[in-house]
């Protein structure tokens, strides 16, 4: 059976064509897709023999909503949706003044191991298809009736682990038949996968690209993130310049603030010192407490301390706006509490 939502359109017409069908159909056929229909029989511009084709041939609907819950403090709702397979993914909706937002995941699990984070608990499972990525979108909008204008991918997972699925993703995000939302409305985050960063900055996408920095050294960066016995920051920054260079876009490095770890005036200064110099932003983060690590998070005071280091040192900087504190917003909090149960 096909999954219809990774279909490019291209792929849309050659599989329409297949079938035994004029191409024409395939726009239609995408189109319905992406306006979020889930079945067949809802695409009454189809001929009844096509809408039979397509149901011996085909699916669209690849997840469904296990559990929801909204946030009493901000309205951010958090997702849990169980994929064809079993396998369970989250994704946040966010609210803000300039539109919806979605955080989305990229695959089941995530082998990056970084200690600060709930979604490597028990390793990676699988990549997610494009579709699958698609469907996380698609799956909310059907919920709340209102459009999403905003994608980051940042929920479980790697996206740049998950490279040629994650780019096919995007190019279906923009395609005017579909959701069509610009480049500039996305935001990608990566540990910093250098090889990886190279080929996006190749592409030329006009994204957001995040770094998942947390520490101002390497020697510091290893006790929480095993991708730093892989590249080091140097290298990370390499690529970054190398990103900036092809893309002319600011880079954001988020940067988790956990006490006596990485929240001392010597590590701002430290990590101003690394970044002088660069078309960057750093986006300071009180980590969220995760039962089975052993980290806790900066207090407030610190934080606002090392975010004013950073600023008198030419480094433009902000504190992440908490949001969902009072629902498992984190990475992989919902799906991990789920399947204890």
């Amino acid at each position: 059976m096909i999954e219809l939502r990774s279909l490019s359109l291209k792929e849309m017409q050659n599989f329409i064509e297949e079938i035994g069908e004029p191409k024409f159909r395939a726009k239609q056929v995408f189109k319905w897709i992406h306006k979020g229909v889930e079945d067949f029989e809802s695409m009454t511009d189809l001929s009844k023999n096509l809408r039979i084709k397509l149901s011996e041939k085909a699916y669209i609907k690849n997840m469904e909503i296990v559990k929801k819950q909204v946030s009493k403090v901000d309205g951010t709702v958090k997702y849990l949706l169980k994929l064809l397979d079993g396998n369970l993914i989250e994704c946040v909706l966010m609210r803000y003044n300039y539109g919806n937002s979605i955080c989305i995941s990229t695959q089941v699990g995530c082998s990056m191991g970084c200690k600060f984070c709930a979604s490597t608990i028990g390793g990676k499972i699988r990549n997610l298809t494009s579709g699958e990525m698609i469907g996380q979108i698609i799956m909310v909008q059907n919920d709340i009736k209102e459009r999403i204008s905003n994608i980051v991918l940042m929920g479980v997972g790697e996206p740049l682990d998950n490279f040629d699925n994650t780019i096919k993703f995007l190019e279906l995000l923009k395609e005017p038949e579909g959701l069509h939302i610009g480049m500039r409305h996305i935001t990608i985050s990566t540990c910093g996968l250098v090889p990886e960063i190279k080929r996006l900055a190749d592409l030329n996408y006009q994204i957001t690209l995040a770094i998942s920095l947390h520490a101002p050294n390497d020697e510091i960066r290893k006790k929480t993130m095993p991708i730093a016995n892989r590249y080091s920051i140097e290298q990370i920054l390499d690529a970054c310049r190398y990103y900036i260079e092809k893309t002319d876009r600011r880079i954001t490095f988020e940067y988790t603030m956990i006490d006596g770890v990485n929240d001392e005036r010597e590590h701002a200064e430290e990590l101003a010192g690394k970044l002088k110099g660069l078309l960057c932003h750093v986006n300071l983060i009180p980590i969220n407490d995760v039962t089975e690590r052993d980290l806790k998070r900066s207090n407030q005071d610190k934080i606002v301390k090392f975010k004013n280091i950073l600023e008198s040192r030419g480094i433009e900087t902000t504190i992440r706006r908490e949001l969902g504190t009072d629902i498992d917003a984190a990475c992989g909090q919902l799906r991990r509490r789920y399947q204890e149960i």
